[in-house]
């Protein structure tokens, strides 16, 4: 078996735990011709987000709270199958795991302060709108005869 290609990396200092991944393969339906038949280059990755200690307590919750529609008894699933090779297949679970993880656990984005629009911005559009009504109104071809 190949060692994987490095720590997967959540966000800043935490990255995914080797220990906590579990790995499962299967006969994919995918690319690869008569090959498929005889190899499990289907690969699913599943991660134990309940019980996991490798993410900050408030990741933790914030993640297990975005991503409750997909967890099954606190676990998260991911599979890969586009590719004809299983270690391929494996890069990309476990790549999409983290930035699964990293977009679940980011924090909320700041909330958006109600600004009043200047005096001279509504001007402007008032007299730009005005402009465009004298224009129109010149069309109707009235005076014309």
């Amino acid at each position: 078996m190949y060692p994987m290609s490095g720590p997967y990396v959540i966000r800043g200092s935490v990255s995914l735990p080797e220990a906590e991944l579990m790995w499962r393969f299967s006969r994919s339906g995918g690319p690869g011709g008569q090959h498929v038949n005889t190899s499990d280059s289907q690969v699913e990755l599943r991660f134990d987000l309940a019980k996991t200690e490798a993410l900050p307590p408030v990741w933790k919750e914030r993640a297990l709270d975005r991503l409750a529609g997909r967890l099954v008894d606190g676990v998260i699933s991911v599979r890969a199958s586009e590719h004809r090779s299983q270690w391929r297949n494996r890069e990309t679970a476990a790549v999409r795991l983290a930035a699964l993880l990293a977009e679940a656990s980011a924090p909320p984005p700041k909330p958006r302060r109600a600004t009043r629009i200047p005096r001279g911005i509504n001007e402007r559009r008032l007299r730009e709108k005005k402009q465009r009504s004298d224009t129109k109104r010149g069309r109707d071809g009235r005076g014309w005869g």
